[in-house]
């Protein structure tokens, strides 16, 4: 399956018009635009949608629990599971992203939940380097 350990000269295809459309799923791969703090950059990120708007996210021992519910994220290499033990409310229209390296990413735990319209789309395929290909 897909997994988003992107670099940061990672390529990829997302589609634009999606969430005209649809409402975001948990589980996709999705490229948004980060808050301007987020990780002393700021700019286009890609990853993985985990929290939906009014969930309660929590991170125990490496593993993530959706309302009180454990998320089956096979995706994750259980090398890459960090330890941090901690909860987050997802505001209403905004959305909770994490990478698939928990142990080296920095995402929603570190600067918070993302607004709808920074959304850009799911990724479609990663184009470059080829080695990520899915």
């Amino acid at each position: 399956g897909a997994n988003c350990e992107a670099g940061l000269n990672d390529r990829v295809i997302a589609n634009r018009l999606a969430y005209r459309f649809t409402d975001p799923k948990r589980g996709q791969i999705i490229v948004f635009e980060a808050p301007v703090n987020a990780c002393g950059v700021g700019g286009t990120f890609v990853k993985r949608l985990i929290g939906l708007p009014g969930d309660t996210v929590a991170e125990r021992n490496g593993y993530i629990w959706i309302n009180g519910k454990r998320l089956h994220d096979t995706y994750v290499d259980p090398k890459l599971r960090d330890h941090m033990t901690q909860t987050w409310h997802v505001p209403k229209g905004k959305y909770f992203f994490m990478g698939d390296d928990r142990v080296n990413s920095c995402d929603s735990r570190v600067w918070g939940s993302v607004k709808r319209s920074s959304l850009i789309g799911p990724v479609l395929f990663v184009y470059w380097p080829p080695t990520r290909w899915f």
